[in-house]
């Protein structure tokens, strides 16, 4: 960068107020990148524990259709489900986490009876069908929340790499060579002053000389 730099001193104030700004861009930016990295690793937590939960809880609700199934003639089960009661709808709200959208995941239902998520009757169908379908249903809330936590993550490592990325380019690319052009142009001005004052004294001899010379002619 330093061949390419004008040594002026209005391009040292150019390039020290564009040093001053890289700076503070750099700082702001890496605190950026540590709350990041510190939210981030908080929804990995949470993302693990809930991953945990919800497996487990579906693994009971399988189990619950498992025995259901035992207990009843396969087109009795495909008719008792097939037709569902409840009406269910997601509604996504972004909000704001260090300029990062993530979404929120809200579920609202058709009605608010608790027992319209059994769509059948109860005549012909067994009780294990009944804790197969409430099971499903206490999962949910669950689920939909480690998708809300695993999109966040997602979102949030991709920023923690666009700013690593930007802290790097700072502090590896345009600080230096910014360092680079001010030491540059620094040394170039105090050269041409040096230059300067050797041509003023050599001015002020050769005068001074001219005018001892004058003076013995007179």
């Amino acid at each position: 960068m330093a061949t390419q730099v004008n040594p002026t001193r209005m391009e040292l104030t150019r390039l020290k107020k564009k040093l001053a700004t890289a700076l503070k861009g750099h700082q702001l930016l890496k605190n950026k990148r540590d709350e990041l990295m510190r939210q981030f690793m908080d929804l990995v937590k949470e993302n693990m524990d809930l991953r945990v939960k919800v497996e487990k809880e579906i693994k009971e609700a399988n189990l619950d259709f498992v025995l259901a199934k035992a207990g009843m003639s396969e087109q009795v089960l495909k008719s008792a489900l097939m037709a569902p009661k409840q009406e269910v709808s997601l509604e996504i709200t972004p909000k704001n986490v260090m300029s990062v959208d993530i979404p929120t995941y809200q579920i609202k239902t058709r009605t608010q009876d608790p027992s319209d998520i059994y769509s059948y009757g109860f005549a012909f169908t067994s009780s294990d069908l009944d804790d197969a379908v409430t099971s499903l249903a206490d999962v949910f809330p669950d689920m939909l929340k480690l998708a809300e936590v695993e999109k966040s993550c997602q979102l949030m490592a991709s920023e923690i790499e666009k700013t690593r990325r930007r802290v790097n380019a700072l502090e590896h690319v345009i600080i230096p060579e910014t360092q680079e052009g001010i030491r540059y142009i620094t040394m170039k001005l105090d050269e041409n002053e040096r230059s300067t004052q050797v041509r003023l004294m050599k001015v002020k001899d050769m005068m001074l000389e001219d005018a001892h010379h004058y003076s013995e002619r007179s």
